[in-house]
């Protein structure tokens, strides 16, 4: 027993004996399994259903067998759900984890039990979405979002050419809590596009005309066809439609189908996922900017075993803020300016 001893007084010398071998054995096979030395680790997603949440499970998985770490996997049951974040944040500190990857539904609410968790010792790491502020969580392994944002930005407004100054923009967001996932792409695209940004910490402040306005999908495609169907009726004319992700785009075309507005309106989009390069290749989106999931995850793992090593943590890419894990903008249409790569490649380097 931790923390006691054993009195063995009063018994034969023979039994003596063989209880203190039998006790020594079950140590000898005992300590190297011991389960408190297991390295815990674990992963917090939004959902457990989008492909980039499933590719990113994925990556954590493989990398942690390699690497002889227990993972335990949580998810919100639709993204937004930030509640079960947090009871699956205490249920990591609880179990003694090493540390915790985390897609963080709201990324500013989180952030007290993210302390919570680093107060407890854990290595907390954001993956593809900072947190609010991105210091709250010990690195952030990311997409450059704002960087994803422009890439589109800066292809539709070259696609369109003159016509982008009398573009009708509508913006297709994620959620009414603008997590930071969700301002970097927006601002992006505008930035790319020409936009002049307001405040470039948050959505919806610009005022530039040729924004028709926001609406919000969930970042599924249900939710991306309602929110282009609130945004046609604002301006039955949209001709640009930025979205937070390829399921969001997906809802998107099957609402301006629906008005037999499919081939005349751009739709640009950010993931990467083999569903969304397919509908590149198909003309549903335009261009869109692909992120490496299976590759945050798997870094993120490394990361939290040389913490629990010897208590390195893991550092940014230089002149950055977060460790950047790259982005290219995939199109069979390339512009002038703006580097791309086929849907060809893209198809070779995607995943879901």
């Amino acid at each position: 027993m931790r923390g006691g001893y054993t009195k063995l007084g009063g018994i034969h010398v023979k039994k003596t004996l063989i209880t203190i071998a039998t006790l020594a054995l079950g140590a000898a096979f005992a300590s190297p399994a011991s389960a408190q030395d297991k390295i815990g680790a674990c992963l917090i997603t939004k959902t457990d259903t989008n492909p980039f949440f499933v590719k990113m499970k994925e990556g954590a998985t493989a990398k942690a067998e390699e690497l002889g770490i227990e993972l335990k996997s949580f998810a919100g049951k639709i993204d937004g759900d930030h509640e079960t974040q947090v009871a699956a944040i205490e249920t990591c500190i609880a179990d003694g984890a090493k540390g915790i990857l985390l897609t963080a539904s709201d990324t500013s609410s989180i952030v007290s039990s993210v302390q919570q968790a680093r107060d407890a010792g854990l290595l907390v790491i954001a993956l593809d979405t900072p947190l609010d502020p991105i210091d709250a969580a010990d690195m952030t392994f990311a997409t450059d979002n704002f960087k994803a944002g422009e890439l589109i930005g800066q292809w539709a407004a070259a696609k369109l050419g003159d016509d982008a100054a009398n573009a009708k923009i509508g913006m297709l967001d994620l959620a009414v809590s603008q997590p930071t996932v969700g301002v970097l792409r927006d601002q992006g695209f505008m930035q790319g596009f020409g936009i002049e940004l307001g405040d470039p910490n948050k959505w919806g402040d610009e005022t530039d005309p040729r924004v028709v306005g926001h609406d919000v999908t969930q970042g599924n495609e249900e939710g991306g066809r309602t929110a282009m169907e609130n945004l046609l009726a604002s301006d039955p004319m949209i001709n640009v439609v930025y979205t937070i992700n390829e399921p969001a785009a997906a809802g998107a075309y099957e609402a301006l189908k629906s008005i037999g507005r499919e081939n005349d309106v751009l739709i640009v989009s950010v993931d990467g996922g083999c569903p969304g390069v397919q509908n590149v290749a198909d003309g549903v989106i335009g261009a869109t900017s692909q992120q490496y999931p299976l590759l945050m995850a798997s870094k993120g793992i490394e990361a939290i075993a040389a913490w629990a090593k010897d208590g390195t943590k893991p550092q940014p890419t230089e002149g950055k803020d977060f460790f950047d894990t790259g982005v290219s903008l995939v199109t069979d249409q390339p512009v002038d300016g703006v580097p791309s790569i086929s849907v060809k490649e893209g198809m070779d380097l995607c995943w879901g």
